[in-house]
């Protein structure tokens, strides 16, 4: 096993995450297996109870594991499926260390950091490296370790001290350390310094790690003059100092390490001269490139409570770019707070009052995401309303399918006290309830229903069950504590709303739809988990497709399995004909498309 560390200096938020997904890009690109480890070092178990405010979203993996958002990075730029302890936290590692001691494994020693718990660092960076993530047999080749947080941080030490004898114990040639650091440019003289940078990676040197490669942020490609400074004062082949500068679109990222030869200097460092050959990456240039050339805008309205926080929905913003791709679209959000939606806003602010209505009045489609607590809830059920009533595409994820419910309740059944439990215990009406197998409704951590469930379709002629790609079912990853209530569901439907989804118990309600309307979607899961750049998430391409009026195109397209040889789509309103997935005209080859039962993708 190889394994590539990646940590960062100076300041937070330079993009470590991209940085290592990226680097895993490229050596995946020249034949090699990868796998990755996100080192966190807060005391947390995990990221489950952490506001998104503090740390971003929460990202939720296979297995049920609540994760730092990094780990999504690195699923969607590899294309793989990771487990919960592929995400190393302090929490984990002393409470991992207590339980041994309790169980008096450690012989009656006075267990103490060095080299009780550098050791546990040690021992599960090897346990979890050898967990296959691509759906092979057998370990990786590669496995590329993120440290969190900055070198220097008091909280990141022990970790610091464990791969620093982790280098030791794997040996030379296996080995490869990478730092990303700051070179910023002052405004005052338009000079890259080079001093944070020297100073960052003189603290790293000086707590026994030196780094093999330098990654150095910039708002733009480092001068020749600097190279040559910071290979002198840094002890690092100038060759091994590669620039990421600002990028319009982060799919640039593996191309700028590849240009600048970075795989070259990862197989020297780990002895895999016999690998170099030149990446494959032409899929991935394609992509970047057209996301660059896209124009023709469609506009989603991202209604929300965390609005001023974009990391707080970055899966949900990956999956919308993912599908206004794959359908040429330029995609712009409009972030619309929740909060400035509702009466009382009106009141007190009417300005943001009046700003936010028009952001929504001005989307060609409205997307509700998960979220907790009641802030923001009446926005979201009046974005809601005005989407149904006025036949705009919608999107509603989790608590965005709650709401739904719960506006339907109130404005189509005339139950106005219709609500949630959660935000309201003594509902008349209960539409949305505490699910009965959650243990506790104090304790926060790992209390949900999390992880990958599997939803059976109840109708084969509706929109979901299309854009899968008429499967009869899916496997979809879930995170919430409150469901829609059973008892409502005869009353609900007898109205026109179409529970098309749900679990193998037939209790649990999974999609909801409006066969009236042009697209109406509410789902339990979040399909954005599992949406990658290749893969757009069918429901996400539904609501881009919905939105710029050629949902007909994807529908359509989800039968094309179920052809024999010709057929016709209809392509951007008019009729095209494909053929063993290339779509023709009487000019010849127009696109290519293909279906893996997320839909059409072109």
């Amino acid at each position: 096993m190889k394994y590539v560390l990646v940590t960062g200096g100076v300041v937070s938020g330079l993009g470590k995450g991209v940085t290592a997904s990226s680097i895993g890009v490229l050596l995946k690109a020249c034949g090699l297996r990868v796998t990755s480890i996100k080192i966190d070092p807060y005391l947390n178990t995990d990221a489950g109870t952490m506001s998104p405010f503090e740390h971003g979203e929460v990202f939720v993996l296979d297995d049920g594991g609540e994760v730092d958002l990094d780990l999504g990075n690195y699923e969607r730029f590899l294309d793989i499926k990771l487990t919960r302890d592929n995400n190393i936290t302090t929490g984990k590692v002393y409470q991992s260390v207590i339980e041994k001691e309790r169980r008096g494994d450690y012989l009656g020693k006075t267990v103490q950091v060095v080299p009780h718990v550098t050791d546990a660092i040690q021992e599960w960076i090897e346990r979890v490296a050898m967990i296959p993530v691509d759906g092979k047999d057998g370990p990786a080749d590669v496995c590329v370790i993120e440290l969190g947080g900055t070198i220097g941080d008091i909280e990141s030490m022990p970790f610091i001290e464990a791969l620093g004898q982790f280098s030791y114990r794997v040996g030379a040639g296996n080995f490869c350390l990478i730092h990303v650091s700051l070179v910023p440019v002052l405004n005052v003289v338009g000079e890259q310094k080079t001093k944070p940078t020297q100073h960052s990676v003189r603290g790293l040197r000086g707590l026994g790690l030196t780094p093999n490669i330098l990654a150095c942020r910039s708002t733009t490609a480092l001068e020749e003059n600097v190279k040559v400074k910071l290979s002198q004062f840094c002890h690092v082949l100038a060759e091994n100092i590669v620039t990421l500068y600002d990028v319009s679109n982060i799919w640039h990222i593996p191309l700028l390490l590849r240009d600048q030869r970075a795989h070259e200097a990862i197989f020297k460092v780990l002895n895999l001269q016999s690998v170099n050959k030149e990446p494959a990456l032409k899929e991935w240039t394609s992509r970047a490139e057209l996301c660059d050339k896209l124009h023709k805008p469609v506009r989603i309205a991202m209604v929300g409570k965390y609005t001023g926080h974009s990391d707080s929905y970055l899966s949900v913003l990956k999956a919308l770019l993912h599908a206004s791709v794959a359908w040429r679209k330029k995609l712009v959000v409009e972030w619309v707070p929740a909060c400035d939606l509702e009466d009382t806003t009106a009141q007190e602010n009417p300005e943001a009052y009046k700003a936010a209505w028009k952001l929504l009045k001005g989307a060609d489609g409205v997307l509700v995401p998960g979220g907790f607590g009641d802030r923001g809830v009446q926005g979201k059920i009046v974005a809601a309303k005005y989407a149904r009533e006025n036949r705009v595409p919608y999107l509603g994820i989790c608590l965005g399918m709650q709401i739904a419910v719960i506006e339907f309740a109130r404005s189509v059944l005339g139950l106005q006290d219709a609500n949630s439990t959660e935000f309201d215990p003594n509902a008349k009406n209960p539409c949305v309830i505490f699910m009965p197998e959650v243990g506790s409704k104090t304790h926060m951590g790992g209390t949900m229903r999390l992880g990958s469930r599997r939803t059976y379709f109840q109708v084969s002629d509706c929109v979901s069950a299309k854009l899968y790609g008429n499967r009869s079912y899916i496997d979809e990853r879930h995170r919430h504590r409150y469901e829609v209530n059973p008892e409502m569901v005869t009353r609900l439907e007898r109205a026109g709303l179409s529970f098309t989804g749900k679990d193998e118990t037939g209790q649990r309600m999974e999609i909801i739809e409006l066969p009236s309307h042009p697209y109406f979607v509410g789902v339990q899961f979040h399909p954005e988990f599992k949406s990658r750049p290749g893969e757009p998430s069918a429901l996400f391409l539904g609501l881009i497709a919905a939105a710029s009026g050629e949902l007909d195109a994807v529908l359509q397209g989800s039968n094309t399995r179920k052809v024999s040889r010709t057929n016709h789509i209809n392509v951007n309103g008019s009729i095209k004909y494909y053929q063993n997935g290339t779509i023709l005209d009487g000019n010849g080859v127009l696109n290519r498309f293909y279906t893996n039962g997320n839909g059409l993708h072109l």
